[in-house]
């Protein structure tokens, strides 16, 4: 296995689509490692493997997922099929995560090198500008998260323009709340919401609906399973945790979902869910009543240990400019009447609390556990 560091750089991404053109040829499998990252596999992939990638590890230690060249095709090829043919891609993502290689592998297989937006030094709109001039004429692909799609939104000029310039931008990695999916197309962005992990090559339903070959089902307990083509062998080194998520050609996910006129509408983590006095409460259905609120940017709910009810609802959320002069009291209550109106009264947080930023993990998605713990100090149990 061939281990290849990777910092955000034109050198290292090149570096990156050197290896993958070898390992698709029958080369090593290789382990893109982000800076200062030391973390390897006990294990040896074995025949066949392409790319050993690291899980997001928010339920504990990183997996390590075995992905073989042919799903990674499947993947890449699929995507092309969806989006109307091959095109030029802009890697924004960070290249050690799923979303970053697909970038490479769909351009590989396109012919051409993917354009680099330079993240040594964070994600800068201005940065996004400058490399989509540097994407060939005709089509233009680029995959974001939606903390990187809200910040070219809120930068406007040129780098609103560039986002316009894209035949598809794949939105994935985090939930994409329906207010910024609507500022988005209210400007002319051409947004795909994606969802997939690194287990299925990433990105296998675009807009709710599976890509080709790709097979979607939910569980007695309303777990999403996913299958098809794009499926990786397992985790590197752990027997034991492949065969309690794979299994007859199906990945069975954490997370929760159902079909809504005929598309997949992701729920939330299972894992997440708060009981609170005997009722579940679904965090992610919180967080969209909350952000669909006049003033409110972002939000992050978790529950909160309470001897009483078990578990109570909390919130973080982010106050944008519109909703900046209006007192501090008086929107604490209109959040509250607009979650008991769409969600009932035990999804109503206990504790609401207005912070500047949403503490982020990896590709931008909410870190939960950060949330959890600015939220606790806070909250005192009513007696």
């Amino acid at each position: 296995m061939r281990i290849v560091p990777v910092d955000g750089s034109p050198a290292a991404v090149a570096e990156l689509a050197a290896a993958l053109r070898e390992a698709f040829d029958g080369g090593p499998a290789l382990l893109p490692r982000a800076p200062g990252s030391s973390a390897t596999p006990a294990a040896a992939p074995g025949p066949g493997a392409a790319l050993v990638i690291p899980t997001s590890g928010s339920t504990g230690d990183p997996k390590f997922v075995v992905l073989s060249a042919a799903a990674l095709h499947a993947s890449a090829t699929a995507t092309a099929d969806r989006l109307g043919g091959p095109a030029s891609w802009l890697l924004a993502l960070p290249a050690e995560h799923v979303a970053g290689v697909q970038v490479i592998v769909r351009s590989l297989l396109a012919g051409s090198a993917p354009v680099l937006q330079d993240l040594r030094d964070g994600f800068r709109p201005a940065n996004f500008a400058a490399a989509t001039g540097e994407l060939a004429v005709g089509r233009r692909c680029t995959s974001l998260v939606p903390t990187q799609l809200a910040r070219i939104l809120d930068a406007g000029g040129a780098a609103l323009e560039a986002l316009r310039s894209y035949d598809a931008v794949l939105v994935g990695g985090a939930a994409l709340e329906p207010a910024l999916r609507s500022r988005a197309h209210d400007v002319g962005a051409r947004i795909v919401t994606t969802y997939g992990m690194s287990e299925t090559a990433g990105g296998c339903v675009y807009d709710g609906v599976p890509l080709d070959g790709v097979r979607v089902g939910i569980d007695e307990s309303g777990r999403i399973r996913l299958g098809g083509p794009t499926l990786a062998e397992g985790y590197l080194g752990d027997p034991a945790g492949t065969a309690a998520v794979f299994g007859d050609g199906w990945f069975s996910t954490s997370d929760l979902g159902q079909w809504r006129d005929g598309r997949l509408e992701v729920l939330g983590r299972a894992d997440d869910v708060i009981v609170t006095g005997g009722e579940n409460v679904a965090p992610a259905a919180v967080e969209r009543v909350l952000v669909a609120q006049p003033g409110v940017r972002a939000a992050c709910v978790v529950g909160l240990p309470d001897a009483e009810w078990g578990e109570v609802v909390a919130a973080a959320f982010v106050v944008d400019g519109a909703g900046s002069g209006e007192p501090a009291a008086t929107r604490l209550d209109r959040l509250r009447d607009a979650v008991r109106v769409e969600l009932g009264r035990a999804a109503v947080p206990r504790l609401l609390r207005s912070v500047a930023e949403i503490p982020l993990r990896g590709v931008g998605k909410p870190d939960r556990r950060a949330v959890a713990a600015l939220l606790a100090m806070e909250y005192v149990p009513r007696n």
